[in-house]
């Protein structure tokens, strides 16, 4: 089943490019892992609000290139409510600041610093920032979030997993 728009030939248009295959069906393969990666990404959930954690993994699929993690998070974001106006600014989410809370714009600063270690460290004026607009707890939820969706990047990012065939809520 398909989800993305049909690849047939009109004179306007030229058809899409053939689906890619992936690499490797890691899941198939490896289903204890997939089980506590899932049970991991519920538990690191408890507690946020499902919008700002739908943002966060889109951010950090973009950062990562991620297709399959951006489709699912995207689609997972209209579902709980989110607006299609605020998906598409995440890419430029810092020129688009409007668009956002200070608590939302603290968590995609923190959700960056994290994805970007190669960068060096998660900045104190980061953290701090996100610190200030979170309760304890609350971080700790949203770093685990931001952890947990940057390991499922990974796996699909390898194994070259193919986007437009989710439903949102598929895996919940």
């Amino acid at each position: 089943m398909t989800t993305h728009a049909d690849p047939t030939t009109t004179d306007e248009q030229a058809p899409y490019a053939p689906e890619h295959t992936p690499r490797l069906n890691w899941s198939a393969h490896a289903p204890e892992v997939l089980k506590a990666m899932l049970r991991l990404d519920a538990a690191a959930r408890k507690g946020l609000d499902p919008k700002l954690v739908e943002l966060v993994k889109v951010r950090a699929s973009q950062i990562n290139h991620c297709a399959l993690c951006v489709d699912m998070h995207s689609k997972d974001a209209l579902a709980a409510g989110e607006s299609v106006e605020r998906i598409i600014q995440l890419s430029a989410w810092e020129e688009s600041a409007h668009f956002y809370t200070e608590k939302e714009l603290a968590a995609l600063a923190l959700t960056e610093a994290v994805t970007v270690l190669t960068d060096g460290f998660v900045p104190d004026a980061v953290y701090e920032r996100a610190a200030a607009h979170f309760e304890e707890a609350e971080l700790a939820q949203l770093i685990a979030a931001i952890t947990v969706i940057n390991a499922w990047n990974r796996f699909g990012v390898t194994c070259r997993l193919v986007p437009g065939h989710y439903r949102p809520g598929q895996h919940a």
